[in-house]
């Protein structure tokens, strides 16, 4: 069996699962999807996995919750955040 190549269509409908999953297009952007997963099993087969992941984590439930992260760690997160954000926009620029 050779490897499935995702399309351009592939990647549009991709990018725009979650909000099918979540109900959140408009009904002509999900019949367009619809159209694609009838014809494209590799894609369906995401679109399970996805909607099976989601379900799973719903229903997690931690049994305890974590200890709050300490000064340093909530400094470090930011500088990192900050770092990224700087990043994005020098590649944007």
């Amino acid at each position: 069996m050779e490897p499935h190549v995702h399309t351009k269509k592939c990647q549009e409908v991709l990018s725009r699962l979650s909000d099918y999953l979540n109900v959140d297009l408009p009904p002509d952007a999900c019949a367009e999807i619809d159209a694609h997963l009838a014809g494209c099993p590799p894609c369906v087969e995401f679109a399970e996995s996805l909607q099976k992941t989601v379900e799973i984590c719903r229903r997690y439930r931690p049994a305890e919750l974590p200890a709050p992260i300490g000064q340093e760690a909530r400094e470090q997160l930011l500088e990192a955040y900050r770092r990224m954000l700087d990043a994005r926009r020098t590649r944007g620029a």
